[in-house]
């Protein structure tokens, strides 16, 4: 073996815990590391390289079926990089929806933080504008609703 880790020196080196790695172990993401006769677990190069690889991908946000389809993509000369990119993709679609629901979010928090220094702050906690607000039916979103 050209680099012999064990979990916690891959951990430390990857930015990754322990139990992550097991986990991934675990669900195939990467191979079984050998083991030395105590049956301590001995990782190598390709093994941090592969590892930090799938933790950069998770800080990207992608899902671990869309992690295990860009590993695969590292291996298959048959696929396309158009395959990493669609799925990047996706990826930026999704998260420009959530940022769009977090801007929605933000917008009617801002209302509440108004609503309340407009009309009860200061006032008795139980006649709040926000707590009342909290307790209604949200207000439909379509205007044909």
């Amino acid at each position: 073996m050209d680099q012999a880790l064990t979990i916690g020196r891959l951990a430390q080196r990857s930015g990754t815990n322990p139990p992550t790695i097991r986990y991934y172990e675990q669900i195939g993401l990467l191979k079984a590391p050998d083991r030395r006769g105590s049956g301590h677990r001995v990782y190598g190069s390709d093994d941090l390289r592969r590892l930090t690889f799938i933790r950069r991908c998770r800080d990207f946000g992608f899902p671990i079926e869309q992690v295990r389809s860009l590993v695969d993509l590292t291996e298959n000369a048959d696929r396309s990089c158009v395959d990493a990119r669609d799925l990047a993709q996706e990826n930026l679609t999704a998260v420009r929806q959530k940022l769009k629901e977090l801007k929605a979010l933000e917008a009617s928090l801002a209302q509440l933080v108004t609503d309340c220094d407009a009309v009860c702050v200061g006032g008795p906690g139980p006649s709040c504008v926000i707590l009342e607000d909290l307790s209604e039916q949200p207000k439909p979103r379509c205007g044909s609703c």
